[in-house]
């Protein structure tokens, strides 16, 4: 896949109220080989967390992002499905660790919300992303999701490797830590 996207992202209130909306989850791994111009994500994704990737039907994308001029609201990006083995290689390329996080997917109205538990340094931020098809589209937005953080670089999976949540997360509100 590649062209357009346009996402906006938002900060999610405490509890499990995303996890029981949701239709289904992952566990997901991500890396970033080192690129001046543009975003370089390597991403493993499987459906059950106690399981080898191989037996769960897991999969895995080489993503490149270009920047976004208006804000970090959209941003080209082209996606393409590799094979488990190579994205275990390319990550090895990958420099800062990785992001580990759990993802639920939430239906609201005619969207699906992808919401993002984090792990390890960045536990305790829970994100959540909608992505539409023109910058002015209308969304209904569930019940447990907070303020809009687009365009903010301290929430951007490649930030969050430089500078984890653990570091800032005084700073939210505590509805939000």
């Amino acid at each position: 896949m590649s062209g357009l996207e346009i996402e906006r992202k938002f900060l999610v209130k405490k509890g499990d109220a995303y996890q029981r909306a949701a239709f289904s989850s992952s566990r997901i791994k991500q890396g970033y080989i080192p690129c001046d111009n543009a975003t370089v994500r390597i991403r493993l994704r499987q459906q059950d967390a106690g399981e080898s990737l191989r037996t769960t039907g897991g999969q895995a994308f080489l993503t490149i992002k270009g920047k976004s001029l208006d804000g970090g609201l959209s941003r080209y990006e082209f996606e393409k499905e590799i094979t488990i083995d190579e994205a275990e290689h390319l990550l090895r390329l990958c420099r800062g660790g990785v992001i580990d996080k759990r993802r639920y997917l939430v239906r609201s109205g005619r969207h699906v919300f992808e919401v993002d538990e984090f792990y390890g340094d960045n536990e305790g931020l829970v994100m959540a992303e909608v992505e539409l098809n023109s910058e002015d589209e209308p969304y209904e937005k569930p019940d447990f999701i907070g303020p809009e953080v687009t365009g903010d670089h301290r929430f951007y999976n490649k930030q969050m490797l430089r500078n984890p949540f653990k570091l800032w997360r005084d700073t939210l509100p505590e509805a939000y830590r």
